[in-house]
């Protein structure tokens, strides 16, 4: 089942029969929640900085298992950060398809694909 979403509400709202100035508004108030959703957007300053992490972990991983604890010992910029953080880099990079999790006895162990 399909999440719906406010655009497709503001669609089903269009398709019923309103006053002209009311399909006007939810017509300009669908493009800009849509404009807004869109992936055009520029990345945030906290996206790119993660971008420059995401970019050590790839450095420091290997094709050998290795655990978030693992991985920032490897790297005195990635100690500097939190576990959270890492493990959320990692996890981050294991969507893209740069990395594989693999968890063994509830331990969550990362390495290069």
């Amino acid at each position: 089942m399909k999440t719906l979403t406010y655009v497709d509400a503001l669609n089903v709202a269009l398709s019923a029969d309103l006053p002209e100035d009311v399909k006007a508004k939810l017509t300009a108030l669908r493009d800009q929640t849509a404009k807004r959703n869109s992936a055009e957007r520029k990345p945030t300053k906290a996206q790119v900085a993660n971008e420059a992490l995401k970019e050590q972990v790839l450095a420091v991983l290997t094709t050998e298992n290795a655990t978030v604890t693992d991985i920032m010992g490897k790297s005195d910029a990635l100690s500097a950060l939190s576990n959270q953080k890492v493990s959320a880099l990692v996890n981050a990079l294991v969507e893209d398809g740069k990395a594989v999790k693999e968890v063994l006895k509830r331990k969550s162990y990362f390495r290069l694909p």
